[in-house]
């Protein structure tokens, strides 16, 4: 059997080889918008289609013709939407689970294969980090397993993406909220918590909270 590894993430474009490596089985690596196509999927002819992190829509005519797994940083249906990292660690959650789910029309609304707990401690790369370790283990269960999926029970809530924007810290008041609105952009691709002066803007990374004080690296640049 073969498998598609689709992602639009760095820390998961080795996954298919090593996976590979761990099943024995065939494993295809798409991390570009263009090449997930039912042609290109019709010639891999694959079990499943693995989307760990995916950035992009996926088009119907993908997860209609195709057996698509995504995979969510939330206890489905709760936290249903975009930014589910951010989302969570604003609300003060620290323990989630990672849901996997086939892929419908309606977002994160599909039946779930399984579940797994992940921490969220740490810096969101630290996490997306121990994230994808879990992803790989669920994703090898998956194959050897092939476990049916079952529709999600509970109260569906809902997360609305977070804009670039709602990194400003300017208007926090707890020293315990910047440093988790500073920790949970810290990562690759994300736009960092920042501040903005007239003519300067602050970003901020790397945070360690002692004594209830933040000590942090900060980026200045001049704004325009």
């Amino acid at each position: 059997m073969t498998y598609v590894i689709a992602t639009s993430r760095i820390w998961y474009e080795e996954l298919a080889t090593r996976l590979q490596t761990l099943t024995g089985r065939e494993f295809h690596l798409i991390n570009r918008r263009e090449d997930l196509t039912v042609e290109r999927l019709a010639e891999i002819k694959p079990r499943y289609v693995f989307f760990p992190h995916w950035s992009h829509m996926v088009p119907s005519a993908v997860y209609e013709g195709f057996e698509c797994v995504m995979f969510h940083m939330t206890d489905l249906p709760f936290g249903r939407g975009g930014s589910p990292l951010q989302n969570l660690i604003v609300r003060g959650i620290s323990e989630t689970r990672i849901s996997a789910f086939r892929c419908v029309r309606e977002l994160d609304a599909g039946p779930v294969y399984m579940k797994q707990p992940l921490s969220l401690y740490g810096a969101a790369e630290e996490i997306y980090l121990r994230a994808a370790k879990t992803i790989e283990k669920m994703i090898v269960s998956m194959v050897e397993h092939e476990p049916d999926p079952a529709e999600q029970q509970g109260e569906i809530v809902c997360f609305s993406r977070r804009k670039p924007q709602d990194g400003c810290i300017a208007d926090l008041t707890e020293v315990e909220q910047v440093f988790d609105h500073i920790r949970m952009l810290d990562a690759e691709g994300y736009p960092k918590a920042f501040l903005e002066t007239e003519h300067l803007r602050l970003e901020f990374q790397r945070p360690s909270l002692k004594n209830g004080k933040i000590v942090s690296d900060v980026i200045i640049t001049k704004k325009g």
